[in-house]
């Protein structure tokens, strides 16, 4: 939904009424994962997509008739009837896509207030039930400290608070099942936890045009972009418009000082051992999930004699992405980001960094 905030926020304050599609659930291949929103006002304005073309004619419908009724509703979209014309996904997976109006003053201020808490950065998840004894829609949100709404039981709400927080700590999505009451290991309330973690980071260091694409295209995935670099004059705002933060600093002492979890990547960009060795040793000792240095095959054997001679041992290495990047022949800093962004991926969903054409099977991975 991070992409839909100024919108929501834009018909909160025009007091437009909308609606608010999400996959809840996804079987096969599908085109976006759970989570996915799709929001359509009441004058007919669409923002986001839920299937990336597939379904979103008929989920419009849908949206159209929810800020009718007023009742949320459950749709079911599979592979496509081409006979019949009907709606469908064309890669042959099933997707439920839960429609939600918001037509009240008091609906629209309650998202207003998620938005706003998406959009500081805290944590928050919100639990929506998607079928079951409780409403369908029904609603609890969830953050460190405290939750609000209620799913109408209090054993539902105290069990759904908890997974949804243990769910919010992994930055993980997923659905949930109870019994009525919250019993574990029952099938009658289903339950969609979507979490909304802070932005993960991208650390990029080394004050070059190749940082400049390369934070680009992080803030364009979602990552919350930071450039250090230790040089006062290449290390300015100007040269880095699309960042986060701008820090002048040397690396491996900022590194040492900021904040690296497991779903940080950092990008060593500088290709100068000074930088470049303690700068990786201590990136090494991160839980960050990539770390990618740039250079040629000559100066990464050099780096690795170099980190060996630091006291890195051999698992610490065989975690560095050197010389970074997938092999797409690129020339410019912008082809070379796209090459670094593409392995970042390639890392994180376990795709081969093959041709598609010459693979079978699936498509969408998924975690």
């Amino acid at each position: 939904m991070r992409e839909l905030l100024s919108d929501l926020r834009a018909w909160h304050d025009a007091a437009t009424p909308f609606a608010l599609a999400t996959v809840v659930a996804v079987r096969g291949s599908a085109p976006r994962a759970p989570g996915a929103v799709m929001a359509v006002s009441a004058d007919g304005t669409v923002a986001g997509s839920v299937s990336g073309g597939c379904v979103e004619s008929d989920v419009y419908e849908a949206a159209a008739e929810a800020l009718a009724t007023g009742v949320p509703l459950l749709r079911t979209y599979g592979i496509s009837d081409d006979e019949a014309f009907g709606a469908g996904l064309t890669c042959g997976g099933t997707i439920d896509v839960l429609v939600r109006p918001y037509t009240t003053a008091d609906g629209r201020d309650r998202l207003r207030g998620l938005v706003d808490t998406i959009a500081r950065g805290e944590p928050v998840a919100v639990a929506t039930v998607v079928s079951g004894t409780p409403p369908v829609g029904a609603t609890r949100t969830v953050l460190a400290d405290r939750a609000t709404g209620s799913l109408g039981d209090e054993g539902l709400d105290a069990a759904v608070t908890d997974d949804a927080r243990g769910l919010l700590a992994q930055g993980a999505t997923g659905t949930q099942r109870y019994g009525p009451r919250g019993e574990r290991r029952m099938q009658d309330v289903t339950v969609f936890v979507q979490a909304y973690a802070p932005a993960p980071r991208m650390l990029v260091f080394g004050a070059i045009d190749h940082a400049a694409a390369t934070a680009r295209i992080g803030s364009f995935l979602g990552y919350r972009v930071t450039v250090c670099d230790a040089r006062p004059a290449f290390t300015t705002r100007e040269r880095f418009p699309t960042a986060d933060e701008v820090v002048c600093a040397w690396p491996h002492t900022y590194l040492e000082s900021t904040a690296v979890d497991a779903r940080t990547v950092i990008c060593v960009l500088t290709h100068d051992p000074k930088f470049d060795v303690p700068l990786l040793a201590a990136a090494l000792r991160t839980p960050a999930a990539y770390i990618g240095a740039m250079g040629s095959r000559r100066t990464h054997q050099d780096r690795i004699r170099r980190l060996r001679d630091a006291g890195v041992d051999e698992a610490g290495l065989a975690r560095l992405a050197s010389p970074v990047g997938l092999d797409l022949g690129a020339r410019t800093p912008e082809e070379t980001a796209v090459s670094i962004a593409a392995e970042i991926i390639q890392h994180r969903w376990g795709g081969t960094g093959r041709p598609l054409a010459e693979l079978t099977g699936t498509i969408h991975h998924r975690p």
